[in-house]
């Protein structure tokens, strides 16, 4: 670098007023964003300084991985990291969440590498937000942003993009600020004679909010029509199987292996955001519903979890959930935490899990997985390995969620007897005097067909919707 080059840069480090945004790379966002409206302008591969914090209980190896994570969400969103720079705080600075000190070193490190934007592992505030870019020169997002920018690529249904946008706009309105005459005043009235009018700013943020509104009301309407073909699935007694995991665990390729769905699928994070469901047939001759969710993720944003509730709703309503998790990834178990930490948030937790550890042709680890978690499955999507035991697993364990009754079937009523064994699982028979006492599993639907068989049910006892997991027992008269 020449020294007329050096003392440039000196005095920008000094007066960060003073950068040119013409003559250097801009992010997408901010102040110093482009004319891009995604969050990481895509006009040009940008460059990236990653930024991650410890805070107490510290954990290197947790915030190297979260960082590699938030590496791969840059690079999903068409960016190039060239920097990371970490620290251990006890607690946020309030005002530019890692303080003035290595605020001015990463502006030396942004300045050395020519960087565009300062990505930030965990979420900002906008006062923060302003005050880090007013200091560096140049756009300053966090890992939220990041994977809102993701999912705005990557929403192609009218529901997705409805989802994606209302989430963007709830997450912009508050970091909403004018850029130079931007600011300024319109005039108000005939002339200006009646005073001040609005400023760009109140203009912008009054469209925001009517956006807002106007999603709001649409994505309620979707939800209506959700509402309605959710009912319809009910009323098909067939059971509904939800797929969740990790982004990028394989969800959709097992979607394709089970169902030939033909949902896209590539190695990369979030590459679908569209909820499917297609038929399944279980060995055991039974049919159910299968559906693939959006992939989770760590930190994922508040807003997005609102925003597509409609969409995770069906997690909340499943009968079972298959758990997908990647067995050859390096922190197996964080991710499973993640996950559930999203059902729960979405009111999920209640649903039973069926753990499934895939990519075992990628490593040993997903068999080793699988057995140190009992009910489990190791598989590979890819190559079938472990795929009928899956679906074995799958009709085991939804049989299980079906109420158990005892029945007692006159020797002279054989036709019930064997019809038992078509609508249900007959698990024990007693031959007894003069009939036979019947311990089998019957849905709901079908145990009216049989009710005179019943030994003196309680009413209490038999719920219209039956709890997942209850045994119904019935005493002999």
């Amino acid at each position: 670098m020449s020294s007329a080059d050096q003392d440039h840069v000196d005095q920008a480090m000094q007066n960060p007023e003073l950068l040119d945004p013409t003559e250097s790379h801009r992010g997408g966002f901010g102040d110093f964003g482009g004319q891009s409206n995604s969050l990481i302008d895509r006009n040009f591969r940008e460059r990236i300084i990653l930024v991650g914090v410890s805070f107490p209980p510290h954990d290197d190896e947790l915030l190297s991985a979260s960082l590699d994570e938030l590496a791969l969400l840059v690079d999903t969103a068409g960016a190039d990291v060239v920097g990371r720079v970490v620290q251990r705080r006890n607690n946020p600075d309030p005002a530019t969440f890692i303080g003035k000190g290595k605020v001015q070193e990463i502006k030396e490190l942004a300045l050395e590498t020519d960087c565009d934007t300062v990505v930030f592992d965990d979420e900002l505030s906008p006062s923060q937000q302003f005050n880090l870019e007013k200091i560096l020169g140049r756009t300053a997002i966090d890992r939220t942003a990041v994977i809102l920018d993701i999912f705005g690529q990557n929403a192609h249904s009218q529901e997705g993009k409805a989802q994606v946008q209302l989430a963007l706009f709830n997450y912009r309105l508050p970091r909403l600020r004018g850029k130079g005459t931007a600011m300024s005043q319109q005039a108000g009235g005939i002339g200006t004679r009646s005073g001040p009018g609005e400023t760009q700013f109140e203009i912008d943020r009054r469209r925001i909010t009517k956006m807002i509104h106007k999603l709001e009301a649409d994505l309620r309407q979707i939800a209506h029509h959700r509402a309605t073909q959710r009912k319809s699935r009910r009323r098909s007694t067939l059971r509904h199987v939800v797929i969740v995991g990790y982004t990028n665990a394989g969800k959709s390729t097992l979607l394709n292996s089970l169902t030939e769905a033909g949902v896209l699928v590539e190695n990369r994070l979030f590459a679908t955001l569209d909820a499917t469901t297609r038929k399944l047939q279980l060995p055991g001759g039974e049919s159910v519903l299968l559906t693939d969710t959006v992939g989770f993720v760590k930190k994922l944003p508040h807003q997005l979890v609102q925003a597509f509730a409609s969409t995770l709703d069906v997690v909340a309503e499943g009968d079972l959930l298959i758990h997908v998790v990647d067995g050859s990834g390096p922190d197996p178990e964080g991710q499973m935490q993640a996950v559930r930490a999203v059902v729960k948030e979405i009111g999920g937790d209640a649903v039973p899990e069926l753990l499934v550890f895939n990519k075992a042709d990628y490593s040993d680890q997903a068999a080793r997985l699988a057995a140190d978690s009992p009910g489990s499955v190791a598989i590979s999507a890819v190559t079938g390995e472990g795929i009928p035991e899956l679906l074995l697993r799958i009709g085991d364990r939804l049989r299980s969620l079906i109420p158990a009754v005892q029945m007692y079937i006159p020797y002279h009523r054989g036709d019930v007897l064997a019809a038992l064994h078509r609508c249900g699982e007959v698990l024990t028979e007693t031959a007894e005097a003069k009939g036979v006492r019947v311990s089998v599993r019957l849905e709901d639907s079908e145990l009216g067909r049989f009710k005179e068989f019943l030994t003196e049910v309680l009413p209490s006892s038999l719920p219209s919707t039956p709890a997942r997991g209850t045994e119904y027992k019935v005493v002999a008269p």
